[in-house]
């Protein structure tokens, strides 16, 4: 019958690999055809600065700011130091606010913020500062291993080049980006 037969062939290693990798590239390539469509684009991450958010490696979609970014947004950026590189970095403070970390914590506003998201602190880190107009303040998951507005300053609005909230490849790392 065929369903043995199918079954059998499917089900050694060899052809349960194939099946799988051929699954695997038909959902990046429809993946990469919606996000065309809708104006989106797929970036491969480099640097473990948002581990264990987004990995080394990762494939992520970026969509366009339509309508600003919130505390906790996850956005991509263009490197204030260098606009030919683009950074990953978490939204931590709006316009306007006061951003303060010290002992591996940080506040917003007086205050603290609770980040689950935080694989490790960065305990040397000591700063105090008001997030200009039209910037945000903005830093990595891996605070030891990140460079962001602790050392470059808030990033202006324009240099945003979009918001990050899914993660398409590798197939075990797909999904939501919180």
């Amino acid at each position: 019958m065929f369903i043995p037969r199918f079954r059998s062939h499917f089900t050694s290693r060899l052809g349960f690999a194939r099946a799988r990798l051929l699954l695997d590239a038909s959902i990046l390539l429809g993946t990469l055809t919606l996000a065309g469509s809708l104006g989106t684009h797929l970036s491969v991450v480099r640097g473990s600065s948002m581990a264990p958010t987004i990995r080394d490696g990762d494939r992520i979609m970026v969509e366009p700011v339509i309508a600003g970014v919130e505390r906790g947004d996850v956005v991509v950026l263009s490197y204030p130091l260098d606009p030919t590189v683009d950074y990953v970095k978490r939204v931590i403070g709006l316009p306007g606010e006061r951003v303060t970390m010290a002992g591996g914590r940080v506040w917003v506003n007086g205050e603290a913020l609770v980040e689950s998201y935080v694989e490790a602190v960065d305990h040397g880190a000591c700063i105090s500062t008001r997030v200009p107009e039209g910037h945000y303040f903005v830093l990595g998951d891996n605070r030891p291993r990140s460079s962001d507005s602790r050392d470059f300053g808030a990033v202006p609005m324009e240099a945003l080049r979009g918001e990050v909230h899914l993660k398409v490849w590798p197939p075990a790392r797909v999904g939501l980006v919180d």
